[in-house]
């Protein structure tokens, strides 16, 4: 395994701490990110995996990645344009050292700029008793096929 950055604790010392943590290091305007930060986020061999439905319709697919290829797909887009993500609403589920949390959010631009997407991230995280580490992160994109439920939507 892998070994992870070390972690700011103030970044994994919550759940609060760590999911504003993950949406704060890659919002922000165009320009690089915070990597290492990112990075220090995650349990070894972590997962992020988007789900892809083709524009021209098709069979939705699976498109996996570690944190360090997402940094380098996705920081290749930074470097060009703005992003900021931002949590809409929050479901948790916990039981022993693991919690499951829905995350609703809202992708865009410019910091107070209109939303260009909406979706949902299903995030596994894992406590050691020392600090919370991601385990995974699993999202879908609202479609006109595919809406976000309105309990999904509700702080």
């Amino acid at each position: 395994m892998a070994t992870a950055p070390t972690a700011n604790p103030t970044d994994v010392g919550s759940l609060d701490q760590i999911v504003a943590a993950i949406y704060g290091v890659i919002s922000g305007p165009a320009g690089p990110r915070d990597w290492k930060r990112f990075n220090s986020l995650f349990a070894p061999d972590a997962r992020l995996i988007a789900v892809r439905v083709p524009k021209e319709g098709g069979k939705p697919t699976l498109f996996l990645m570690t944190p360090k290829e997402y940094e380098e797909r996705a920081g290749k887009h930074f470097l060009e344009r703005g992003f900021f993500e931002s949590e809409v609403s929050r479901k948790v589920d916990s039981f022993g050292h693991m919690t499951h949390i829905y995350t609703t959010y809202e992708s865009r631009e410019t910091k107070d700029g209109k939303p260009f997407a909406r979706g949902i991230n299903s995030m596994e995280f894992f406590n050691d008793g020392a600090r919370w580490w991601c385990v995974q992160i699993y999202w879908d994109e609202e479609r006109a096929d595919n809406p976000i439920p309105e309990k999904y939507l509700k702080k």
